[in-house]
C-alpha cells in the first residue's frame, strides 16, 4: 500500500513540468489527484491517463487561478467528488519578463494574481476543508534570493508566497497541518528551455555543484517527502532544491 493511500490531493498547474511530476509522484504513492490546467486540456488528460494506467485515480479541471470563482469551484468539486481533502500543492506559476521601467501594470497584476493571490485563496479554501494533519506545499523559486534582471514581478510575487507560507504554518499548526515551500533551482522543463539560450543553461550547470540541471522528478521527490508522514516535523520552512546552486 502506498504511503499516501486514501489521501486526496489538489495540485495546481499539474499538467506540465514540475507540477506534472508532482502529480505523478503523489499518485504513485497512492494519493488521488485533482490537477488543474489553464488551456491545454489534451495535455492534462494525458497526465490523468498516465496516472490511471499505473492504477491510480485522477481528474483534471480547467481553472483560471486569476479568477477567485474558479478557485472556489475547484475546491467544491473536489469535496463533492471525494468528500475529503488532505494535500494542497500550489505549483502553478505565471512568468512575465521585462524591465521595471517598461513593465505594464496589467502584467504585474496578472503575475501577482497567479503567484501570490491564488495561493492565498487556495490555502484559505484548503484551511476550511483539510483533514487533521493535512499538508500544504507551495512551489517558489530560487529567484527570491538569486536576483536577475527582468523578473521583478516573478521574484517579488514568489517572495510574498514564501512569507504567506510561514504565516499559514503558524495559523494551521494547532490542527497538525504543515505548510512549507520548495524553491527549485534551474529545472529542465519546456519553460526553461524555451525561455533561455543554450549558453545560459550551460552557465547554470557550471554554477551548480552537482553539475546538471534539476529534473522535475527531483522536485517532486522532495514534495512527496513533505506531504508524507516522514515530513511531519517540518513546517514553515523553505527548502532549496537546487543541486547546491545556493
Amino acid at each position: 500500500m502506498g504511503k499516501l493511500q486514501g489521501k486526496v490531493a489538489i495540485i495546481t498547474g499539474g499538467s506540465r513540468g514540475i507540477g506534472r511530476a508532482i502529480a505523478e509522484r503523489l499518485a504513485q504513492d497512492g494519493a488521488t489527484i485533482m490537477l488543474t490546467y489553464l488551456r491545454n486540456k489534451a495535455l492534462a488528460e494525458a497526465v490523468v491517463a498516465q496516472i490511471e494506467t499505473q492504477g491510480g485515480q485522477a481528474r483534471a479541471m480547467a481553472v483560471d487561478l486569476a479568477q477567485p470563482a474558479d478557485i472556489e469551484r475547484l475546491f467544491e468539486m473536489t469535496e463533492a467528488t471525494w468528500q475529503r481533502l488532505d494535500i494542497l500543492v500550489n505549483s502553478a506559476a505565471e512568468l512575465q519578463t521585462g524591465s521595471i521601467e517598461s513593465f505594464s501594470i496589467h502584467d504585474w497584476q496578472r503575475v501577482f494574481a497567479v503567484n501570490s493571490t491564488a495561493p492565498f485563496l487556495t490555502i484559505q479554501q484548503a484551511a476550511r476543508r483539510l483533514s487533521a494533519h493535512g499538508r500544504i506545499v507551495n512551489v517558489s523559486t530560487i529567484n527570491t534570493v538569486l536576483a536577475e534582471p527582468g523578473i521583478a514581478a516573478y521574484a517579488a510575487s514568489k517572495g510574498s508566497l514564501e512569507q504567506l507560507t510561514r504565516v499559514a504554518a503558524w495559523e494551521l499548526a494547532d490542527r497538525g497541518i504543515t505548510v512549507n515551500s520548495v524553491s527549485p533551482g534551474p529545472t529542465d522543463t519546456d519553460l526553461l528551455r524555451t525561455g533561455n539560450p543554450p549558453e545560459v543553461l550551460e552557465q547554470a550547470i557550471a554554477m551548480t555543484p552537482l553539475g546538471r540541471l534539476g529534473q522535475p522528478k527531483d522536485i517532486a521527490d522532495v514534495v512527496a517527502f513533505l506531504v508524507g508522514n516522514d515530513g511531519r516535523w517540518i513546517t514553515g520552512q523553505n527548502l532549496r532544491v537546487t543541486g547546491g546552486l545556493i
